[in-house]
């Protein structure tokens, strides 16, 4: 299949959804009209690009600081020690991180996912990232540092959109990420909500809370509170301890059935489905075929479930990091299409991404 293709029609989707979900609102309107023009320049760029070979993905995730002021159950970035408590060393300048979001933008990348550890904890890359209207930067936190100065920066920067993490209702959120986070949050999104501005959650889903994040109550709640884009992220097992939290091949038909029907029956949300949305597009898209992810220290890695790298955009561009033998290989060879439990291929195949990093970025056998 073309994947660059399938890709684009991903992002004139979520675009459209979009348009459509902020039409009432003069502000938002007005950015994602901008945004939907900007969106098809870079389009353009990217499939320039693939004439001459050269394949460029329109997502990108960035992960910019490994520090996080929660202890979330079954936090995948602390089980692979990609965050922790004490204070980070070795970060990505935001002079850094500034040069990679200049580059995206020559490339023709229209979305950058922030995240972290706790991005908000990155006020300074936050300000960069404010600069690059052409980019869309979904901010996913969360939530706990949503102050009436951040709130203001997301209020004149209407391309930086707060992605507010909930785990369902105020009783199964707090069990997953602390006592009280659920009213803390909430009551941020009232705030953003007084504010006219637009903003998303994203729900990782378990076989524990797969029923009632897709339910009416649920979603027509958040409405209310003024969120207009749902991001359902299938939970990946830190352990074989949790490895049941996983979705299995029948929860995974269910989230899938229920993402169509809720982008039929509200169509005043966006709703994007992580990797569901990935089903039809010959397998994985991460390892740069939609999307690729940079550490807080620069590693370029296949996706944030799959922590492995062999080369560094601290010391080299982004379309190098593209480039990487781990990469190509992954690229190139079924893994990315096999079949698995619990959301990441990558990560359910993690020995053998492990063997192409020993083995110098070269295919075994």
């Amino acid at each position: 299949m073309n994947i660059q293709r399938y890709m684009t029609r991903g992002v004139i989707r979520v675009v459209t959804d979009s348009l459509r979900a902020t039409s009432r609102n003069k502000a938002e309107s007005a950015f994602m009209k901008d945004f939907a023009k900007a969106s098809r320049q870079a389009s353009k760029k990217r499939y320039a690009a693939e004439k001459k070979g050269e394949h460029i993905p329109p997502f990108l995730i960035a992960s910019i600081t490994s520090e996080c002021n929660l202890h979330c159950a079954g936090c995948y970035s602390r089980s692979n020690n990609a965050c922790c408590d004490s204070k980070p060393v070795n970060l990505l300048s935001s002079d850094e991180w500034e040069k990679k979001f200049c580059e995206a933008d020559e490339l023709g990348i229209s979305f950058i996912l922030l995240a972290g550890g706790e991005p908000l904890m990155r006020f300074d890359v936050i300000s960069q990232a404010a600069n690059h209207k052409s980019i869309m930067f979904p901010v996913f936190t969360n939530g706990t540092f949503l102050s009436d100065r951040i709130i203001d920066t997301f209020d004149r920067n209407r391309n930086l959109v707060p992605i507010i993490s909930l785990e369902g209702d105020r009783q199964t959120t707090d069990a997953r990420r602390g006592e009280g986070v659920y009213d803390k949050v909430t009551g941020a999104m009232e705030k953003i909500r007084g504010r006219n501005m637009i903003f998303g959650v994203s729900v990782t889903v378990t076989t524990e809370n797969i029923t009632g994040v897709f339910s009416d109550e649920f979603l027509d709640n958040l409405y209310k509170l003024g969120c207009r884009a749902v991001i359902y992220v299938e939970y990946v097992p830190v352990n074989d301890d949790s490895s049941e939290l996983a979705p299995g091949e029948e929860e995974q038909k269910l989230i899938l059935k229920s993402v169509r029907r809720l982008r039929r029956r509200k169509k005043g949300m966006v709703f994007i489905s992580f990797p569901g949305d990935e089903k039809s597009s010959g397998g994985c898209v991460a390892a740069g075929r939609g999307f690729f992810h940079i550490n807080a220290h620069g590693g370029a890695e296949p996706c944030p479930f799959s922590p492995y790298s062999d080369i560094n955009v601290r010391d080299t561009s982004l379309r190098e990091a593209l480039r990487s033998p781990l990469f190509r290989v992954l690229q190139a060879q079924g893994l990315l299409s096999d079949d698995h439990i619990g959301g990441c291929t990558l990560y359910m195949n993690r020995d053998k991404v492990e063997a192409i990093i020993n083995n110098g970025g070269k295919e075994n056998g």
